[in-house]
């Protein structure tokens, strides 16, 4: 039977190589895939009714309610939806 399978002639050095090659490979696809899930492409947009609420809030000095709306209605981080409201 082993007639028929010729062998592989592979060196250690060849060996530690083509493991380096996929090691890296499967690093880069792991980091690939944990980038797609925090950004998802098919998010929807921010409606302007939220925008015009957030701003009367924000006018209003209601700053906490500002975030925790925009939260709610988006999901955005805490981080993300202070930034939002700060920025309007």
């Amino acid at each position: 039977m082993s007639a028929f399978i010729p062998a592989l002639d592979v060196t250690a050095p060849g060996l530690v190589a083509l493991s380096a090659v996929v090691t890296a490979l499967a690093i880069w696809l792991i980091i690939a895939a944990a980038r797609l899930t925090r950004r998802p492409r098919n998010r929807p947009g921010i409606r302007v009714e939220l925008v015009d609420q957030v701003r009367e809030l924000k006018a209003l000095g209601q700053i906490q309610e500002a975030v925790f709306l925009v939260r709610g209605e988006t999901g955005m981080s805490q981080h993300a939806a202070a930034r939002f409201v700060n920025r309007l």
